[in-house]
């Protein structure tokens, strides 16, 4: 299971605040919803855990998913990133 949080696809955000995808790939404050919805457009198995707050904003209930894929964080995080594009657009 690779957990998915909001931050890691923010571009407001720098790297050291939580950030993992290049700008380009970054999307201007993704909300957990559309998260779960690229996930389902993606049609990978996923579990939402929407009372979560990301370690580094402790204060802040984000949400989060958790999704079942076999290759690395980074491709996981880039698809969801083009769909959440896709999904804005």
């Amino acid at each position: 299971m690779i957990t998915i949080w909001p931050q890691y696809l923010d571009k407001n955000l720098s790297l050291s605040e939580g950030r993992k995808v290049s700008m380009e790939y970054a999307v201007a404050e993704p909300t957990i919803s559309e998260i779960e919805r690229a996930l389902k457009r993606l049609g990978l198995k996923y579990t939402m855990d929407k009372e979560r707050a990301y370690p580094g904003k402790w204060y802040e209930k984000s949400g989060r998913a958790l999704v079942e894929w076999e290759g690395t964080k980074l491709e996981l995080l880039k698809e969801v990133s083009l769909k959440l594009k896709e999904i804005k657009n």
